[in-house]
């Protein structure tokens, strides 16, 4: 039967069963299961011939997927996000090496080596309106060469922790306090000499300790540090500098007390891919003894970074201390005619060494 024919009798029973309703409404005592049936036939399903599908696209897996349920133990099911760290910490390890060797060589020369290392350690705590930064700096540099002894190149120790709070999370500027310390490792001397060291473990050792406010905006690797009330406390605890009133102290003293103003300033950025300035400056000066005369402790670096492990770097160091004397004149029996002159002192370094972070 076709399909226009199975539509004609659909309609013709329809309207049979219409006419027929009418009809019994037409009867009183039925008028109850009239509205009965009438209501009893509601709809009329009509269902087409269904066709398989004659062509199937390529690509398409009419076949039920199968789940495969793999038996873990609750160790391995279970596994939770580690809590929210509000610590930064930073642990890095860098060795530059210099080496010069000759072999029948016409110009002249003497075999050589040096290696500087560096560790820096960083711990940055940052949490609402508190944040806690502190760093440790570690260098020592030596020189090798033919014909003569050992010799330092470089040599300092230095740590650095701020403490910071802030109104609100969108200011800039935090109430801080800040706390520097800053030594040696071994003797240093003026060479040839090496009987009469000019320097040594905690002499000079500096400590600074004091509060003020810095500018640190978000994101970015800046800080300026203003300080008002700032204590320098100079330590030279050998007995020799001691006597020789070296640093600053009295003659015979060991610390050297001054109250002043202290401006640092931290800055980063990379200049191009790859390559990165860092500087790092202070100045101070003391509002008693020498109001005026600007200590100034200067660090600029420029990194090159080759890859993961090998990097090239310059940097330049300067130096300007009221109480460090240049040039000083002794009689014969010692006692000191001219105390000398504070000089600028200068250092500059290029390496190409390993880089390496834990």
């Amino acid at each position: 039967m076709t399909r226009p024919i199975k539509l004609l009798l659909g309609c013709f029973l329809l309207a049979s069963i219409t006419c027929l309703g009418q009809e019994r409404e037409k009867t009183p005592q039925d008028s109850t299961q009239v509205a009965i049936d009438s209501m009893a036939i509601d709809t009329i399903v009509i269902r087409w011939e269904q066709k398989k599908i004659d062509n199937i696209r390529k690509g398409i897996n009419l076949q039920a997927p199968k789940v495969r349920i793999q038996s873990k133990t609750l160790a391995q099911r279970a596994r939770f996000a580690s809590p929210t760290s509000f610590w930064e910490n930073s642990n890095q390890f860098t060795l530059d090496l210099t080496e010069t060797a000759f072999v029948n060589w016409n110009a002249g020369g003497e075999n050589a080596v040096s290696a500087l290392g560096n560790l820096n350690f960083t711990r940055k705590y940052k949490f609402a309106h508190t944040t806690w930064d502190s760093e440790l700096r570690l260098r020592y540099g030596i020189n090798a060469q033919k014909g003569r002894k050992l010799r330092k190149t470089d040599d300092f120790i230095k740590f650095a922790s701020t403490f910071g709070f802030r109104k609100d999370s969108t200011s800039k500027w935090f109430w801080s306090a800040k706390l520097n310390f800053n030594t040696q490792f071994s003797n240093g001397y003026k060479y040839p000499n090496r009987e009469n060291p000019i320097s040594r473990f905690m002499a000079p050792g500096y400590l600074l300790l004091g509060a003020g406010t810095t500018f640190n905006p978000e994101g970015k690797k800046f800080d300026l540090y203003l300080s008002p009330i700032t204590q320098k406390a100079t330590f030279v605890l050998d007995e020799n500098l001691s006597n020789q009133g070296a640093f600053g102290v009295e003659p015979g003293e060991r610390l050297f007390m001054q109250f002043g103003f202290l401006l640092t300033n931290n800055w980063e950025e990379e200049l191009f891919e790859n390559i990165f300035l860092n500087h790092r400056l202070s100045l101070y000066t003391d509002y008693i003894n020498s109001f005026g005369n600007i200590d100034v402790d200067w660090e600029i670096n420029l990194l090159f970074k080759v890859n993961k492990f090998i990097q090239a770097n310059i940097s330049g160091h300067l130096l300007y201390d009221d109480d460090i004397k240049f040039d000083e004149v002794t009689a014969e029996d010692g006692t000191v005619i001219d105390p000398g002159i504070p000089k600028v002192q200068f250092k500059q370094t290029l390496g190409l060494g390993l880089k390496y972070s834990f």
